[in-house]
């Protein structure tokens, strides 16, 4: 098959196959961003019996989610950029690849060492798949209301994987047992291998400069150590992340062809976008992890249930996304973001008031409802507001910002809610006072972002 890029000029197809392609184009790379989150949701449900059925400590159960984040924060705006200059079909297809290979060594692993490579593994394939995915999305719909609805979509069919994950995952998990949960990926990941070449076309930046070696390395390693210095609490690991942060800046001003040119991190669209994902993907996903502790420890509720109690809420919520994108396209990103962000942040006070009776149940449903709904639209607004106003050529940068945000915020949610719920002697408690300071920090974040985004309104 003859490689097509986006320096080359090519004939205009009609209106009418070109709607048709871009419905085709649409359909795979959603269901990649589908299968990615039904992944995430799966496992999450089937951590604690992933952590028994290799021997792991309860105390080392984060650590599943952990050394999957580690890669996948750390690397993925390295790969958005490689996406730009190489080829973002070509990432895309080789994070396929490694994600069949690394599910399927995750579910015949029989001890800790070989579950924890194998998800190490997966979360490098995120790395890789995700940007290139979203910067596909992004250079094959133009800026405006067409890609607000777009990435609106990509976040509603986010949100329903999350949902089926959870759904599916509990009935496998309690059918089949936790391994399913890393098999089911394989034969999708199949899937869109043989589909992909066929119907996308190529798309990279009409130049390519020289890769920015020395700010590759700087931005990876110090990224990759300020997780690694969160979820282990080591200062010496935290000053290590710091410096080489420091010098990747440097770096970059001095570059000639900067990996991060500093003008787009100033741009109050990116900063304040990407500020906003932190928050939202940090404390979201670790109130989610706790929440599931919650239910299944303190509640004793059984894997199908727990999967039964987050999954329905996510139902409703799949609309968010749909919603948000149009919301978006009428009113602008700012105030969508904003109101999101403390619709979630207001609804989680609720989740204060739980106790470790199932009659709590009447509480956290319906909570999670709102909370998943606030989740999906504030990540459409800060995805459409990280990635507005930036050329095709850069989109691969733009999305791997936003990503990276996402996969960060990540990896360093739970173990800080974990840690600060580990300060009392009562899970029970623990769990409040994490969610207490989970939202503390939304709202506040969210009166920054809606100051810092004013010159776009």
């Amino acid at each position: 098959m003859a490689v097509m890029t986006a320096s080359v000029t090519t004939p205009v197809a009609d209106p009418p196959r070109a709607a048709a392609r871009h419905s085709v184009v649409l359909f795979v790379l959603l269901g990649v961003g589908f299968m990615l989150s039904v992944d995430f949701s799966i496992l999450n449900v089937a951590l604690p019996g992933a952590g028994a059925g290799v021997g792991l400590d309860r105390a080392d159960l984060a650590w599943i989610t952990s050394t999957f984040a580690l890669p996948a924060a750390g690397f993925t705006l390295l790969f958005g950029r490689l996406g730009d200059l190489f080829g973002r079909r070509r990432l895309l297809l080789l994070g396929m690849a490694l994600l069949a290979g690394a599910s399927m060594l995750g579910g015949l692993a029989a001890g800790p060492r070989t579950l924890l490579l194998a998800r190490a593994l997966q979360g490098l394939a995120t790395a890789m798949a995700i940007p290139s995915a979203m910067s596909l999305l992004t250079t094959t719909f133009a800026e405006g209301p067409r890609r607000d609805r777009v990435l609106g979509l990509n976040g509603a069919l986010a949100c329903g994987g999350f949902t089926v994950g959870a759904l599916l995952g509990g009935t496998l998990v309690t059918a089949l047992g936790w391994r399913a949960a890393f098999f089911v990926n394989v034969p999708v990941a199949v899937a869109a291998l043989l589909v992909t070449p066929f119907v996308i076309i190529e798309s990279r930046a009409a130049t390519r400069p020289r890769l920015d070696v020395p700010g590759a390395v700087t931005v990876t390693g110090g990224l990759l150590a300020v997780v690694y210095a969160v979820i282990e609490r080591s200062l010496s690991a935290s000053a290590v992340g710091v410096v080489l942060l420091v010098a990747f800046w440097l770096v970059e001003r001095r570059a000639s062809a900067p990996l991060v040119p500093p003008r787009i991190l100033a741009r109050p669209s990116v900063r304040w976008g990407n500020v906003a994902g932190l928050v939202t993907c940090g404390l979201v996903p670790a109130m989610i992890f706790m929440v599931t502790l919650y239910l299944q420890q303190v509640l004793g509720l059984s894997p199908l249930m727990t999967g039964l109690v987050l999954g329905v809420p996510g139902l409703a919520s799949v609309a968010a996304g749909v919603v948000a994108g149009r919301a978006i396209g009428r009113f602008g990103p700012r105030p969508v973001l904003t109101v999101a962000m403390v619709a979630s942040g207001l609804t989680t006070i609720a989740l204060l008031f739980t106790s470790a009776d199932r009659l709590s149940l009447v509480i956290v449903v319906p909570a999670l409802f709102v909370a998943f709904f606030g989740h999906v639209a504030a990540m459409v607004a800060y995805t459409v507001t990280g990635t507005s106003g930036l050329p095709n050529g850069e989109q691969g940068l733009a999305t791997g910002l936003t990503s990276m945000t996402q996969q960060v915020a990540g990896a360093v949610g739970i173990p800080v809610l974990s840690a600060i719920g580990a300060t009392q002697v009562a899970q029970l408690a623990g769990l409040r006072l994490a969610l207490g300071v989970d939202v503390v920090v939304t709202l506040v974040s969210a009166g920054l972002v809606w100051r810092g985004l004013r010159k776009l309104s």
